[in-house]
């Protein structure tokens, strides 16, 4: 058994993730994440804490300190249990937590939650937070409940694969005969919405929206990896786990010679990179 653990708590607005990194034959082994959802940041994280003990067949002894990230984080004023725990500061979080699961050198990481974060990280440096957009999964559920009475990202999801953009959106092949990226004119965006059909059904809104969103951030890494000259993106956070943006991203790839990637465990690239911050381990 693992002993030696830090634990990283990723206290977001609606969930709570929580993950552990153990000592096995001298290696740091990652220990399976896991989330709880609460309106309320001390129950989630007193509930995600119990349920990761229970899950992993742990008690308290067995841990070592806590690490902490997130906007609830600050809720969280005395030690959990007593243990030793450390603030880490989220965007700190990202860099570390997106190249570990990507196992690259350096890589603009890209945060989709609520809102959308881009991280500058590298194996030699500090990382560098870029700034980021609004554009998220707060953007998407906010827009569904209002368009189409939904507010459960499977059901939207679901509603999608049988929607059509060419009712929502306006292409470059629309207006113009030349294309932009040649080959790219029918699936290049000139409008999100732009083309919007009174035929248009919910499908179509739907998937409108997913796309809206998803090449939002998309471009957004773009520019960011551009400055930097690279050309890898790695996704994290709960919105890279929705099914679509692995094609919207694909397409992306193909479109502007980019390398996207989505890892493994990419919903959780926060809560890991908060508990590599307390193991020591090499960047």
């Amino acid at each position: 058994m693992a002993t030696g653990i830090v634990i990283g708590i990723d206290v977001g607005g609606s969930t709570t993730k929580i993950v552990g990194f153990g000592q096995k034959n001298g290696t740091w082994e990652l220990i399976a994440p896991l989330f709880v959802k609460a309106t309320d940041p001390i129950t989630s994280i007193y509930g995600a804490f119990g349920k990761f003990l229970v899950s992993n067949d742990l008690n308290l002894s067995d841990i070592e300190k806590v690490m902490i990230t997130g906007v609830g984080s600050t809720y969280i004023t005395k030690p959990i249990y007593d243990l030793p725990f450390e603030r880490i500061e989220e965007f700190r979080s990202n860099g570390l937590g997106g190249l570990y699961l990507s196992g690259l050198d350096k890589a603009i990481i890209t945060s989709c939650g609520t809102g959308t974060a881009l991280v500058y990280a590298t194996r030699d440096t500090e990382p560098q937070y870029l700034g980021g957009t609004g554009v998220g999964g707060g953007t998407l559920m906010g827009l569904s409940k209002k368009m189409l009475g939904l507010e459960n990202i499977q059901h939207i999801e679901k509603m999608a694969e049988n929607g059509f953009l060419s009712n929502i959106d306006l292409k470059i092949k629309d207006i113009s005969r030349n294309d932009i990226v040649p080959g790219f004119g029918d699936t290049m965006t000139a409008s999100n919405f732009g083309k919007l059909s009174d035929m248009a059904t919910k499908n179509d809104i739907a998937k409108g929206l997913l796309n809206m969103v998803f090449e939002t951030i998309g471009m957004m890494s773009i520019f960011a990896a551009r400055n930097y000259n690279i050309k890898d993106v790695v996704l994290t956070g709960n919105l890279s786990s929705v099914a679509y943006a692995a094609e919207v991203f694909d397409t992306l790839n193909k479109m502007f010679d980019m390398r996207f990637q989505i890892p493994e465990n990419s919903r959780f690239g926060t809560v890991i990179g908060a508990a590599l911050a307390g193991t020591g381990m090499p960047r």
